[in-house]
């Protein structure tokens, strides 16, 4: 209660927080504004126990169930995150630009502007997905009907582009990952209800192995989240006039899981992208081609091959993200600038060595329990046969991160306001 009161007591926090509070009944409202040209009703029942829907209503936020204005989430503009991320990895000029505050502005600068094809892209694809499961759910299939719900759907991808950023510029949280945390949080009344209406004697284990699961996923995600490796770091006395400074000693914390539910988004989003752009071809008249287009979207149904590719990129996004984030060779020059070293290590390039053999060492445990966690659900649901728990893992792992993070965002402005007063 203490910690309620300091916050509502600092103008600038609390101003934050309801900002971001009005933010998200703002996307709420127009999560429940359809697409025209669409029929919504159309979609009843057609997302439960399917892998691949159940995984775009979810990284759309739960918009798409309704098929609504921002039905496509911020799905695109993360799509194009992880393609300049790569650029950077790639191309020895993206990775200078990464390296400065105007060169970072200018490729967010670019993310954005790729946003708009990849959300015209992804926007077809999923209507042909959504159409060829479910009849009738556009009312007129002319060109320019279908122009006018991909504008709109690109539109309501850029309104949420904007709100993240929005939401991001208040230093509270990630304002992407609330927005996908809003979504899950509102579809959760809808879970209790199905999960009651259809509850008989006969799912009473059932249910308490989905609560067991919930139970430990959040324990899990709590503990691989706060764990770290310390890595001891001494510096050097120096002698500067009469003074002496330096001969201190210190830690360089390595976090276990650095990505936090940052792998899962971008697994989710790299997941969705075959089975929706396979859509463009099944109306080629190639044979081979319409044929290699509806294999791709009865594979990724396919829960044995879902799981698994699901479990190898979440495992292969937490190394690559960390690579994003974490430099030792930055780590290490600048340490001996500040002449600090590891001890037993040498300065420089078996520094930066040593910290990247130490990184892959905790990185390998972090990245199994983030990929076993995001497909432990899919396990359970072919014990139970329960469709409810088809997202289950990667939602408790998002629900979880964002959080922790908000706790922490909070309680360093807490800390920031306290120290200047």
């Amino acid at each position: 209660m203490n910690v309620f009161l300091r916050i509502f007591r600092i103008k600038e926090l609390r101003t934050s927080i309801l900002f971001v509070l009005g933010m998200l009944v703002i996307f709420r409202l127009a999560a429940h504004v359809p697409v025209p040209g669409v029929d919504p009703s159309a979609l009843t029942s057609l997302f439960q126990g399917n892998q691949v829907l159940g995984l775009l209503n979810l990284f759309s936020g739960g918009t798409l169930e309704n098929f609504s204005i921002v039905a496509l989430g911020i799905a695109p503009y993360i799509t194009a995150s992880i393609i300049f991320q790569l650029l950077a990895m790639i191309i020895p000029s993206f990775e200078e630009m990464q390296k400065e505050e105007a060169g970072r502005r200018k490729i967010n600068q670019y993310t954005r502007i790729a946003t708009v094809p990849l959300a015209f892209l992804q926007g077809y694809g999923i209507i042909n997905l959504l159409a060829s499961q479910a009849q009738g759910l556009i009312v007129d299939t002319g060109w320019l009907t279908m122009l006018l719900i991909m504008t709109t759907m690109t539109a309501g991808t850029i309104f949420l582009m904007w709100l993240g950023e929005l939401i991001s510029e208040r230093n509270i949280g990630n304002g992407i990952s609330i927005l996908i945390f809003a979504g899950i949080i509102a579809g959760l009344p809808t879970t209790f209800q199905q999960v009651l209406a259809t509850f008989d004697r006969s799912q009473v284990f059932d249910i308490l192995l989905i609560l067991a699961l919930v139970i430990v996923t959040i324990v899990a995600v709590v503990i691989i989240n706060e764990a770290q490796r310390n890595i001891p770091i001494q510096y050097a006395r120096m002698q500067q006039g009469a003074r002496s400074l330096g001969g201190v000693s210190s830690n360089l914390p390595l976090r276990v899981n650095m990505g936090g539910m940052i792998p899962i988004i971008f697994a989710v989003s790299i997941i969705l992208f075959p089975p929706t752009m396979a859509q463009f071809f099944l109306r080629a008249k190639t044979e081979w081609i319409v044929n290699a287009a509806q294999f791709t979207i009865d594979i990724f149904t396919n829960q044995l091959f879902y799981g698994l590719i699901f479990f190898l990129l979440v495992f292969g996004f937490t190394f690559f993200y960390s690579g994003v984030v974490f430099h030792p060779d930055r780590i290490s020059e600048n340490l001996q600038k500040q002449g600090g070293f590891v001890p037993g290590i040498r300065p420089g390039r078996p520094t930066a060595e040593y910290l990247q053999w130490v990184t892959n060492r905790i990185l390998l445990l972090g990245a199994t329990y983030l990929a076993v966690i995001a497909v432990l659900p899919i396990v359970v649901q072919q014990v139970t046969g329960t469709a409810q728990l088809v997202v289950g893992g990667a939602s408790v792992i998002i629900i979880v991160g964002v959080v922790i993070d908000l706790i922490k965002q909070i309680q360093a402005q807490l800390s920031m306001h306290e120290y200047e007063h």
